[in-house]
């Protein structure tokens, strides 16, 4: 995409180098309308800007326009960032959150925006989330129990978002996995049962979701094949069948090896 052919400021005004505390720098290259310039409104050209002039940044960490505040948080050492924490823009506490380091993140991970709070959760070492194991947002949750500890993983398996509760079954240690075999959502179980061992898996085969029983269909142990093959759902029944006749045609296949040694 190429740079607008205008110059305005965030308030819609032509931007005027004459009145510019900058304009000391036009001459020397430092600036360039519609190139390099903190006051248009257009972001990159604000960056383009702070990259030739990064010792400026700090000059403008209260400055009225939120991109302006945004693209120098980019180039501030770590002392002036830190000032861009509380910012009224969510946009701008973002952008903090990229380059903040471990220790001022942790005061971060209560923002008011949902926004803020997805990418705090990103970036926090796993055993700093533990407070945010119960934000009001499902999504930031979510990304919790991504990357939680796997031995924290318990205290989510209760979560009430099912999408939450997914990903606790797929990280779950497996000894943990029986305590989600009756989670009310069908998906949440299905997660379980794909990772359940051949020995559990019968305690889902009369599970309501079919989905889940398909799943059990195709590993369970033989001895229950047959009673899954008159399961209501046809995708069930014909698993099921199909395994029992891979079932008899290895047995076919092993007696005539044997008869053949004979």
């Amino acid at each position: 995409m190429t740079d607008p052919l205008e110059s305005l400021d965030w308030q819609g005004r032509q931007v005027d180098c004459s009145t510019c505390e900058n304009f000391a720098m036009l001459a020397g290259g430092g600036c360039k309308p519609m190139l390099a310039c903190v006051h248009d409104r257009y972001a990159k050209r604000i960056d383009r800007f702070f990259a030739q002039n990064r010792e400026l940044a700090q000059k403008y960490v209260t400055h009225p326009y939120f991109e302006v505040r945004a693209v120098a948080s980019k180039y501030l050492d770590v002392f002036h960032l830190s000032r861009l924490r509380n910012d009224p823009d969510e946009t701008v506490r973002s952008m903090v959150v990229l380059r903040l380091p471990q220790r001022q993140l942790l005061e971060m991970r209560n923002d008011p925006d949902r926004e803020v709070r997805i990418r705090v959760a990103s970036k926090l070492l796993p055993h700093d989330l533990e407070p945010m194991m119960h934000d009001e947002d499902y999504f930031v949750r979510t990304i919790v129990a991504r990357r939680l500890p796997q031995g924290m993983l318990a205290l989510m398996i209760r979560d009430p978002d099912s999408s939450v509760r997914e990903v606790v079954a797929d990280r779950i240690d497996d000894s943990l996995l029986l305590a989600m075999i009756n989670d009310p959502d069908g998906e949440v179980r299905l997660a379980v049962a794909r990772r359940l061992s051949e020995q559990h898996l019968i305690l889902l085969r009369h599970d309501a979701d079919w989905r889940v029983r398909y799943e059990v269909a195709g590993r369970i142990a033989a001895d229950y094949l047959r009673e899954m093959a008159v399961d209501e759902d046809a995708m069930v029944q014909e698993m099921a069948l199909m395994r029992l006749m891979e079932k008899v045609m290895d047995a076919s296949e092993s007696g005539r090896r044997t008869h053949g040694k004979n």
